[in-house]
């Protein structure tokens, strides 16, 4: 776990902003009061299965290889439950992340569209996304003009982390985070915490994937699915609160 520092930021992107969706807007100050502990890394395989092992979590296929690879095919209860699970084994207040919370996380202190800068074609140095070894593949995908070596999901820590020492923020796995899902930011928590309210038959992922293009690995994206979607671009990270 990383310790991330109390802060202030504006959560979603402005209308200029290359590949931006509507849904990333208004731009809204989100004030985060109190430093809280987040997952280094995207919760892996290795961690998952000592769920699976304590008959707690479900067993999960792992089509991109298992390990450090962050664990995938996990729905959005079967996230909630893993934390529920590692909070009554650890006596911690394990949780997902919040939205905001979530963004203010990547962004690590950044304004820019990635947390490493407005270019797309730099993220193979701080993330795995679409890029030429996926084309290589699927030659008529649109992807970022650099190579990250890997065609799916990478063991977490294989790039570089963002300012506040965390990994795969953008890029690897798409990550639940507890929010329900709301087609603007009009009245959105301004404090950092849950939404919890608007259309909760979607819940948020956030992050962008190996399967991402420039436009999807951006620290405003945002998905609305549904919680019961499993799939091959889809894991979580899980955050703590501190004392």
């Amino acid at each position: 776990m990383v310790v991330v520092p109390a802060g202030q930021f504006v959560m979603g992107s402005p209308p200029s902003e290359t590949g931006r969706y509507e849904d990333e807007g208004p731009p809204h100050l989100v004030t985060i009061a109190k430093p809280f502990a987040v997952g280094k890394y995207e919760v892996t395989f290795n961690e998952w299965e000592a769920c699976v092992r304590d008959k707690s979590c479900a067993t999960v296929k792992d089509d991109t290889g298992r390990g450090r690879r962050p664990v995938i095919k996990v729905n959005y209860g079967q996230a909630i439950g893993y934390a529920e699970w590692l909070a009554d084994k650890t006596g911690k207040k394990y949780r997902l992340l919040s939205e905001g919370e979530w963004e203010y996380a990547a962004r690590a202190g950044s304004d820019k569209t990635r947390f490493w800068g407005n270019s797309p074609d730099r993220a193979c140095l701080f993330a795995n996304v679409d890029d030429l070894s996926l084309k290589r593949k699927f030659p008529r995908l649109t992807v970022h003009e650099c190579d990250d070596g890997y065609p799916d999901t990478s063991p977490v820590g294989s790039f570089a982390p963002n300012a506040f020492g965390l990994h795969d923020m953008l890029g690897n796995v798409r990550e639940w985070v507890e929010d329900c899902y709301n087609k603007t930011y009009d009245g959105a928590p301004t404090d950092g915490r849950v939404w919890a309210t608007g259309d909760c038959s979607r819940r948020v992922n956030r992050g962008g994937s190996w399967g991402s293009d420039p436009a999807g690995v951006r620290s405003a994206r945002r998905y609305g699915i549904r919680p019961t979607v499993r799939n091959l671009i889809l894991g979580f990270r899980v955050a703590r609160k501190l004392p």
